[in-house]
């Protein structure tokens, strides 16, 4: 039975560290990658990286479906490598650990990622629109970074005023 993981809000500094490797591809693994599933349905979204949930692994899953009919399956993505990133994209962003709060950020349109599925098998998808945003948004929870990093000085001092106002409340 899967059960709901607590998901971390910005300004937790557990945000702000960087991921380590998946070596291990067994039953806790799938069974934490079942419960990922679950509290981003849960919370509404449509992906959810290890670090969001407290735990340093280099994985995220994203559930596009309801956006795009190409995917017809919740993905998961173990230890991504982005590469071939062409053209740029601006796509309004949101994020479960910044409630509240969403932005255009300009991205990749297109990008490759190598990565491994739940069992450990190497995997290779190409990726444009919403899924290489998605894609990019979270990798970079992986490397520490949140979306609002990724717009101007003058809009990340506003969003973090806003946060922080609604922090207080």
């Amino acid at each position: 039975m899967s059960g709901v993981l607590e998901i971390l809000k910005y300004p937790d500094p557990r945000l702000a560290e960087k991921s380590q490797r998946v070596e291990i591809f067994d039953a806790d693994l799938h069974r934490f990658l079942d419960d990922m599933a679950t509290s981003m349905y849960a919370a509404n979204g449509i992906g959810l990286a290890a670090p969001q949930v407290n735990r340093l692994w280099r994985l995220f899953i994203i559930d596009i479906r309801n956006q795009d009919d190409r995917y017809n399956r919740i993905l998961e993505f173990i230890n991504p490598v982005l590469s071939n990133g062409r053209g740029s994209i601006d796509f309004e962003e949101a994020c479960l650990s910044v409630p509240g709060i969403s932005e255009f950020v300009k991205r990749k349109a297109e990008i490759r990622v190598e990565y491994q599925d739940r069992f450990g098998n190497p995997q290779l998808m190409d990726a444009d629109g919403l899924l290489a945003v998605a894609v990019q948004h979270e990798n970079d929870h992986l490397d520490g970074h949140l979306f609002i990093e990724r717009v101007s000085p003058l809009k990340r001092r506003l969003l973090k005023r806003k946060l922080e106002k609604t922090l207080l409340l």
